[in-house]
């Protein structure tokens, strides 16, 4: 169990290595499987958090031991069969984020070739430079397919300051959100939990400014420099710690905005030195247009555009999957834990029964 630290209370089991000052060692007697005093741990973490103890850095009450108490089965053999019950699902939420991380690493790979090989004339990646070095030219920026072309960031793209006054304007109960790089969520969506809200004038004269569409790509540029998404379906405003990007020309698809914004010729020119606000790293409207990107043709922009969706859809997929067993898995423990209601096992996913 670690004992000190905001997640002191948090438990593992199953695992090797030197216990360190900042961890407690549990060690159960004969009376209950290990691994469910584990889950039970583990259901009790909110009530272990909310009694922690010390004015500096929190740690467990150092009585934990007598004013915690838990209810278990005293059959050894019901208390394995929950704890097999939970490692079931346990198992599948565990093959579900292999397989995240997998489409992520498949995802980063297709965006590196994309971006430096593009796609030939047949819907396929162009051979590396060393196998066809006819097939590229060198450019200021580094080696990039024949077809593509060299531009300032700005030259085809707007890059709109949202909130150039940098204030918050008036909150009201019930508005519309105001959101900042603190409410980006995920990969591409936003939080808008314990946001702050603005009335209808506020949203319209933003709107008036950016000439909001679902496609746009709100990109930080202050705090969280280089996240990146699309405007979306909700209406929304935000604060001067992003910015709004938009096509100014044909010559850009909207789609594929997002992807060149997420692509290293931006994020990598943006790191190379770092401006400074108060300590808070920030990127101005001026510095981004500046920035010397490539832009492949119209035509190849679009198929990009589907590859990378694809791979993205993957990994919300199987996102999404996590999260249904996250919360299936918690109903379980509520259900075992306290012996509430019945469970079986079917298809190697454990399901309450119900009735």
């Amino acid at each position: 169990m670690l004992w000190d630290g905001e997640r002191s209370g948090l438990v593992g089991y199953n695992l090797s290595g030197v216990v360190s000052s900042t961890v407690c060692k549990l060690t159960p007697n004969e009376k209950i499987d290990n691994e469910l005093l584990y889950y039970l741990l583990l259901f009790n973490f909110d009530w272990i958090q909310n009694r922690r103890t010390g004015t500096g850095v929190p740690h467990v009450p150092k009585d934990i031991g007598r004013i915690l108490k838990l209810d278990y089965p005293t059959d050894i053999y019901l208390q394995q069969k929950v704890t097999r019950i939970l490692q079931t699902i346990d198992q599948v939420i565990e093959k579900t984020e292999a397989l995240i991380e997998k489409y992520q690493h498949i995802k980063a790979g297709l965006m590196r070739d994309l971006f430096t090989r593009g796609i030939d004339a047949d819907g396929k990646l162009r051979p590396p430079r060393e196998q066809a070095p006819e097939l590229y030219q060198q450019t200021p920026i580094g080696w990039i397919p024949k077809e593509w072309e060299v531009a300032l960031f700005g030259e085809y793209i707007e890059v709109i300051d949202p909130n150039p006054s940098h204030r918050y304007p008036l909150e009201v109960d019930d508005g519309y959100p105001i959101c900042s790089t603190e409410n980006f969520q995920g990969e591409d969506g936003f939080n808008f939990e314990n946001v702050k809200r603005v009335p209808q004038a506020t949203y319209q004269a933003q709107n008036n400014r950016c000439r909001f569409k679902t496609t746009d790509v709100i990109f930080a540029r202050k705090g969280k420099i280089g996240l990146a998404r699309r405007y979306g379906e909700d209406i929304k405003v935000f604060s001067h710690t992003v910015v709004v990007m938009k096509p100014s020309s044909e010559l850009v698809g909207s789609d594929w905005l997002l992807w060149l914004t997420r692509s290293d010729w931006l994020l990598k020119a943006i790191e190379v030195t770092m401006n400074t606000n108060s300590g808070v790293p920030t990127r101005g409207v001026e510095f981004i247009k500046n920035i010397t990107v490539p832009f492949p043709k119209n035509e190849e922009q679009k198929i990009m555009h589907t590859f990378l969706e694809s791979a993205s859809n993957k990994i919300q997929a199987e996102r999404e999957e996590r999260n249904k067993l996250i919360k299936q898995k918690s109903g379980l423990m509520q259900d075992l834990l306290t012996g509430k209601v019945p469970v079986t096992v079917n298809n190697n996913i454990a399901e309450v029964a119900h009735g």
